[in-house]
């Protein structure tokens, strides 16, 4: 693990939370591997903000980062990778322990880094690596980076993984689709006028610009999040559960989508707004980590077409961005007018919203009479907030 942005925001929360919650194996110990010298107590402090720790959690939070240590090293340096093995070693369970490696590294680095895990790193248990996107710039550097990784381990040890599939809601659209009888006979064409996938976020790259600018929104969020969440809204039943038979149902979704042509896609870059506070008076090329006169967009909008008997002439509208009014991201299938209107254009279509965040929720859109003498058609919802429901 390296400590940056993602390290100490979520992926140290997240192994904090398994242990409070007794869901780590006992022997569980965490080792950070980067190259910025660094504590454990450093890295305690820097976490803290995102541990949601109460102060009952003291003693337990103790015992947690007794069982962290931190090793520094240059990425591309052998000898840094001979002295993390011998670190391994000397913990308990030595050369026997599994080991999983976590690479939320720049993926500039994949490729020394998977090589010097082969080499000095392996143990006598099992060697797991796991890989977070964004998987190669494009079909051909993904491609190579699968040739690269395949040939120093084997299939069942490479986990590639896409961190928005662990999302409550998003692992919750299999069971609204699949589980309920009312969702079924109405999830196709004739029923869903559009389907609109969308990713807010109301700051921008503030100092990630570096990062940012080799990528754009369209590799950092459309291209993996928005994509895997449609799947799951436009595929068929899978056989069963199992990750390959739901896997399978997610590749004929993709091959049944057109390429996007341009006049589908709008693009935008956030600018500096004059009456905002901070880093909101600055606009995505104010940001002094981003190279001068960038066409990276920070904004996309893209309409995709399912062209399959279900979906064909539905529009999947995709939106995403930095820098914009609210933090949202949801799926919202708008339905499609009721035919034979009978109460004078004062219905408004339906709506199932699945909220991923914040705020967890699924929430239906549905005309009901408003309380009174008259008989006006007023929009209602029948809300799941899961905040609410489960406390």
């Amino acid at each position: 693990l390296p400590q940056g942005d993602l390290a100490k925001k979520k992926i140290y929360p997240t192994i904090w939370w398994l242990f409070r919650d007794g869901l780590l194996p006992d022997d569980t110990h965490v080792v950070g591997f980067a190259r910025t010298p660094l504590t454990v107590a450093q890295i305690r402090q820097q976490s803290q903000p995102y541990l949601k720790a109460t102060p009952e959690d003291g003693d337990r939070l103790d015992a947690f980062f007794a069982r962290n240590s931190y090793v520094a090293g240059q990425y591309g340096e052998a000898g840094a990778f001979e002295r993390l093995d011998a670190h391994l070693r000397a913990l308990p369970g030595g050369p026997r322990a599994n080991r999983l490696f976590y690479l939320a590294l720049p993926p500039s680095v994949y490729a020394p880094v998977t090589r010097h895990i082969r080499q000095a790193c392996m143990g006598q248990g099992w060697n797991r690596v796991i890989v977070e996107k964004p998987f190669g710039r494009d079909l051909a550097s993904s491609n190579a980076l699968s040739d690269h990784i395949s040939s120093l381990f084997r299939e069942d040890q490479i986990y590639r993984i896409d961190h928005y599939l662990g999302k409550e809601m998003v692992q919750n659209l299999m069971v609204l689709r699949f589980g309920n009888r009312i969702f079924g006979p109405i999830w196709n064409r004739d029923n869903i006028a559009c389907v609109v996938l969308t990713f807010k976020e109301p700051f921008g790259t503030e100092g990630r610009g570096g990062y940012f600018d080799d990528f754009g929104i369209i590799r950092d969020v459309m291209q993996n999040h928005l994509l895997q969440m449609l799947c799951l809204v436009a595929m068929e039943k899978p056989a069963s559960t199992d990750p390959d038979d739901v896997r399978d149902e997610k590749v004929k979704v993709l091959k049944s989508i057109a390429e996007v042509q341009l006049e589908d896609v709008v693009l935008g870059q956030y600018v500096g707004n004059p009456q905002g506070e901070g880093e909101a008076r600055k606009g995505y090329l104010d940001d002094a980590t981003v190279p001068a006169g960038s066409t990276t967009a920070t904004f996309a909008a893209a309409v995709l077409r399912v062209a399959n008997e279900r979906w064909d002439g539905v529009p999947f509208v995709l939106r995403c961005g930095k820098a914009l009014n609210e933090r949202k991201a949801e799926v919202r299938l708008q339905f499609r007018d009721v035919p034979g209107d009978i109460f004078q254009r004062q219905c408004k279509r339906n709506e199932l919203v699945v909220r991923v965040q914040p705020d967890e929720a699924v929430y239906t859109k549905m005309m009901t009479k408003k309380p009174g003498m008259f008989f006006n058609p007023e929009e209602s919802e029948l809300d799941l907030t899961y905040g609410n429901r489960y406390k």
